[in-house]
C-alpha cells in the first residue's frame, strides 16, 4: 500500500536563496523535496502543508546546504601526520605508510569522522573519490554505508588505479576495476532521492594507464554519470606528461576515447591558457579545492579565467590531512581571497560567485538535484543563528556567509527533509561514538 507523503515546514527568519537574502521565509518539503518557497503565513495556509512537521527555525537564517565536490574520506585519520612537507614526502610518509593498514571497519570509522565533521560544518552533500578498494568493494561500502548512517548524501568516486608504483591496495586490473564499479553502481545507485550515486573516477595520468582511464570513462559514459580525475595538481606532473606523452596534461587526456563533457577534472593548478580553452570548449567542468592546494603549495588555479570562458566550477576541501579542514564555508572564503591576491585585484571575484560554486554550483557538475533552494530540488538545507557576531550586521548576510561567518554560527543542519544535526550536535550517531572509534584506529600511529 502507498504510504503518506513525508511533510516538512520549516520556517527561519532569514535565507539565502539564489544568493540573494529574504526576510522571514517558508519551505515545504514533501517526502525529500522542496514544494514549495513562500512567507510563513502564505504556506500555513497552503492545504499541502497540513499536517507537516515543524522545524522551527526562528532567529535564525537558512542557506542551502554546501557541496563538498572532493574530498577523500580516509584521510581525515591521518590529519596532522605528514603536515608541513613537500608533496611526494607527504605522500609516503602518510598516505603510503598509514592507509594500507586500513580495513573496511577503519574505513567506516573514517566514513564517520570525515562525514559527521563535514555535517557539523553544513556540509550536506560530499563526492568521496575513493580508491582504498583492494580489489573489491567492501570498502567502498563501508564508506557509503557511513554516509547513510548519519544521514549524508554522498557520490562514491570509485577510483581506476593501476600505477604499479602504488600500494598494492590502491591497485587493480581494468576488468576488475570495471566490473566492481558496475557491481557498486548497480548496488547502491539511488535515482530516485539522490542519496546516493556511485561514479567512476581514474586517478590521474600517473595513477592510472591511457586504457584505464578509457575504461573509468567509458563505464561513466554507459552509466550516464560524470566521471573524475587528478590533473596537473603539481606542476612536476606537467612534465611528466611533457617527457610521457609529448604534450601538457589535458591535452593528452583529450587525446583518448573519452567524453570531456563528463569529466570533472580536479585541481587543474598547473593549466596554461590552451588547456583553459579547451577545457571549456569541450565542457569540462571543475572541482576546485583552494584549502588544499595551498596547504600543500600546489599552485593557484585561474579560476576567474575559466569562469568567464564558461567552465562550471564546485567547490572542494580535498583530503582531511592536506588541507586539515572539511568546511566548504572556509573554501568559499579561501577561493575568494586567493583569486584577488594572485591578480592583485581585490574584484577579481565576489562572494557570490564563491558561494553558488559552493552550493549550486557543485551540485550541477555532480549531476544531482542540490545545493539550491528552489522547488524540485533536494530539501538540503543549514541554519545559521542570527544571533552570532560573525552574522553582523545582518543586511550584509550574503556577504557575511562568505566572508565572515564563524563554524559556531551553524546549528541545524536538514538533508532530504530529515534533521541531522540540531542543536550542534549529529542527530544518528553519537560523537562520542566516533571519538572512541577514531582513537582506537589511529592511537599507535607517530608522526
Amino acid at each position: 500500500m502507498p504510504t503518506d507523503p513525508q511533510r516538512v515546514l520549516i520556517v527561519a527568519d532569514r535565507a539565502v536563496i539564489d544568493g540573494v537574502a529574504r526576510d522571514a521565509t517558508a519551505i515545504l518539503a514533501i517526502d525529500g523535496a522542496i514544494a514549495a518557497i513562500d512567507t510563513p503565513t502564505a504556506l500555513a495556509a497552503d492545504p499541502r502543508a497540513a499536517g507537516a512537521t515543524l522545524i522551527d527555525w526562528r532567529g535564525r537564517a537558512i542557506i542551502p546546504g554546501t557541496v563538498n565536490a572532493h574530498n577523500h574520506s580516509f584521510q581525515s585519520l591521518l590529519r596532522g601526520i605528514g603536515d608541513d612537507l613537500p608533496f611526494l614526502e607527504w605522500r609516503d610518509r602518510a598516505l603510503y605508510r598509514y592507509s594500507p593498514r586500513l580495513g573496511a571497519d577503519d574505513l567506516h570509522t573514517a566514513g564517520l569522522f570525515a562525514f559527521g565533521e563535514m555535517l557539523l560544518h553544513g556540509v550536506t552533500t560530499v563526492c568521496d573519490f575513493f580508491y582504498l578498494n583492494s580489489q573489491a568493494n567492501d570498502h567502498a561500502s563501508a564508506v557509503i554505508e557511513s554516509a547513510q548512517r548519519l544521514g549524508m548524501r554522498i557520490v562514491m568516486a570509485r577510483c581506476f588505479y593501476d600505477w604499479d608504483g602504488a600500494p598494492a591496495a590502491y591497485r587493480e586490473t581494468i576488468p576488475q576495476a570495471v566490473a566492481n564499479f558496475e557491481g557498486l553502481h548497480a548496488r547502491y545507485h539511488d535515482r530516485d532521492r539522490a542519496l546516493v550515486s556511485v561514479q567512476p573516477a581514474p586517478h590521474s595520468q600517473h595513477g592510472a594507464t591511457p586504457a584505464m582511464i578509457e575504461a573509468g570513462a567509458g563505464c561513466a559514459r554507459d552509466a550516464g554519470v560524470p566521471w573524475h580525475i587528478h590533473l596537473a595538481e603539481e606542476q612536476y606532473q606537467v612534465e611528466q606528461s611533457l617527457a610521457r606523452f609529448g604534450t601538457r596534461p589535458y591535452h593528452a587526456v583529450a587525446q583518448l576515447d573519452v567524453d570531456l563533457a563528463r569529466a570533472i577534472v580536479v585541481h587543474a593548478c598547473w593549466f596554461d591558457e590552451g588547456e583553459r580553452a579547451a577545457m571549456a570548449e569541450r565542457q569540462s567542468a571543475l572541482a576546485y579545492c583552494p584549502g588544499s592546494n595551498m596547504f600543500l603549495g600546489d599552485g593557484i588555479t585561474d579560476v576567474v579565467d575559466l569562469r568567464r570562458r564558461g567552465v562550471r566550477v564546485g567547490l572542494g576541501t580535498d583530503g582531511g590531512c592536506s588541507n586539515n579542514r572539511v568546511s566548504v564555508l572556509d573554501e568559499m572564503r579561501a577561493c575568494a581571497l586567493l583569486q584577488k591576491v594572485a591578480r592583485t585585484d581585490g574584484q577579481a571575484i565576489g562572494a557570490e560567485d564563491c558561494f553558488a560554486m559552493g552550493t549550486a554550483a557543485g551540485g550541477e557538475i555532480l549531476g544531482l538535484p542540490v545545493g539550491r533552494i528552489a522547488v524540485g530540488y533536494r530539501c538540503d538545507l543549514v541554519a545559521l543563528d542570527l544571533s552570532d557576531p560573525s552574522l553582523w550586521p545582518e543586511q550584509a548576510l550574503e556577504k557575511n556567509v562568505v566572508y565572515a561567518l564563524s563554524s559556531r554560527a551553524i546549528t541545524d543542519v536538514v538533508v532530504d527533509g530529515e534533521v541531522v544535526v540540531r542543536d550542534r550536535h549529529l542527530t544518528r550517531v553519537a560523537q562520542d561514538e566516533i571519538h572512541r572509534r577514531v582513537r582506537t584506529v589511529t592511537s599507535s600511529w607517530t608522526r
